[in-house]
């Protein structure tokens, strides 16, 4: 592909706001931090000096966690995401808590003063709601959903996203997640925002109905890899903007360069499979 390639932007800001931790029982104690890279063997860390100051204590708070589920000794995961009402905590990797497990993280999201607690996706406890700003909306993400890792870094992206799209009248969000370009696009334009995840989807739309002075905001649960969006269904939008995971959208990418689009816009990131996917709109 021949293009310019702008100079790139440094997205760090005040450092990732979402940080995954992981809990090993060795010899009866609880070992807390990340995996070295390419390696199932635990890094112990006591604090994480790329994330945001709220994450300070996230090792502490892990453990804690850990230490109330203590008694099955399972590998624990622990996605963590520091939002506006404080931290937001979803436990992978112990399946369902009986009810003494139950009580004491209840106890231990109250001590440790956590927006949110949920295990494997279900909330276990909601203290405050852990909502996330996107432009004029807030959100409030569903436990474990996917966030871009720092605000500066969503940020730049939704910028860049909105400059490309700002010729159309209508634009079609896929991949919309709950809505991080959707929900800015929407301050000037018609979005219609399509996503496999219903509760992305109902979060997406739950913020949009709630946010002051939005266009129109249609929302769609829809699997894209399996059913895409048809050269007939994009039609009546001028824009498209496509964010997949790491995977790409091969099936959705093909519908697209059927269609006719004006604009395009792709943000990946994963440059083998943009390359792949880009390659099939340059033909």
């Amino acid at each position: 592909i021949e293009t310019t390639v702008d100079p790139l932007i440094d997205a760090h800001g005040g450092g990732r706001r979402r940080i995954t931790l992981h809990a090993r029982f060795h010899e009866g104690k609880v070992r807390v931090g990340y995996m070295a890279a390419r390696s199932h063997q635990l890094v112990e860390i006591a604090s994480c000096p790329i994330a945001e100051p709220g994450l300070s204590k996230a090792p502490g708070i892990a453990r804690a966690l850990a230490e109330a589920l203590s008694s099955a000794r399972k590998p624990l995961d622990f996605q963590i995401t520091a939002t506006e009402a404080g931290l937001d905590i979803d436990i992978r990797g112990h399946g369902e808590p009986n009810d003494r497990e139950r009580q004491a993280l209840i106890a231990t999201a109250a001590t440790q003063d956590l927006a949110s607690l949920s295990v494997d996706g279900e909330t276990l406890v909601e203290r405050r709601a852990p909502l996330v700003s996107m432009g004029r909306a807030r959100v409030l993400p569903p436990p474990g959903g996917f966030l871009q890792a720092t605000r500066v870094g969503e940020e730049a992206l939704a910028a860049l996203v909105c400059e490309a799209c700002a010729g159309a009248k209508r634009v079609a969000d896929l991949f919309a997640g709950c809505g991080p370009f959707a929900l800015r696009l929407a301050e000037r334009q018609e979005v219609h925002a399509v996503d496999g995840d219903p509760r992305s989807i109902a979060a997406l739309d739950k913020a949009a109905r709630g946010a002051a002075g939005l266009r129109p905001v249609t929302s769609e649960t829809r699997d894209l890899f399996r059913r895409p969006l048809l050269a007939v269904e994009l039609a009546r939008f001028e824009a498209a903007v496509i964010d997949p995971p790491c995977a790409g959208a091969e099936a959705q990418i093909k519908r697209l360069a059927e269609a006719q689009v004006e604009a395009v816009v792709s943000v990946s990131c994963d440059v083998g499979t943009f390359v792949r996917d880009a390659a099939t709109l340059v033909r």
